[in-house]
């Protein structure tokens, strides 16, 4: 009787690598390296993005308020430094999300930069 040695574990370890790389394209969900060297290449691509996702939207925040403030006749470095000044603690999160919801309230706000200036 041949010795059987890492059939079932083998076999799982493929099967698994063939279940993350379903919905790829070709032989990338059916071939056992193929599909491998996509999984590895995505989750590599999927950790360095989600480093670049937090970048991506403080970027995004910080053309907005930018903007927001123009429209109020500051710049976004006066607004952030008179905010600072004013003890107002509100991320660039939330600033942004007011500038582009609340007009009313980023106008309290720049007056208050503006005043702290």
């Amino acid at each position: 009787m041949p010795r059987a040695r890492h059939g079932v574990t083998a076999h799982k370890k493929r099967r698994k690598y063939l279940k993350q790389a379903e919905g790829t394209w070709g032989g990338r969900h059916r071939l056992y390296t193929v599909a491998r060297d996509t999984v590895k290449r995505s989750m590599a691509y999927a950790t360095r993005d989600r480093k670049t996702r937090k970048r991506d939207f403080r970027r995004l925040w910080v053309v907005r308020i930018n903007a927001a403030c123009r429209a109020e006749g500051l710049s976004y470095s006066n607004f952030i430094k008179g905010l600072k000044e004013a003890k107002v603690s509100l991320d660039r999160k939330v600033l942004a999300d007011i500038a582009l919801h609340d007009a009313g309230a980023f106008q309290e706000l720049v007056k208050t930069a503006k005043a702290s200036l």
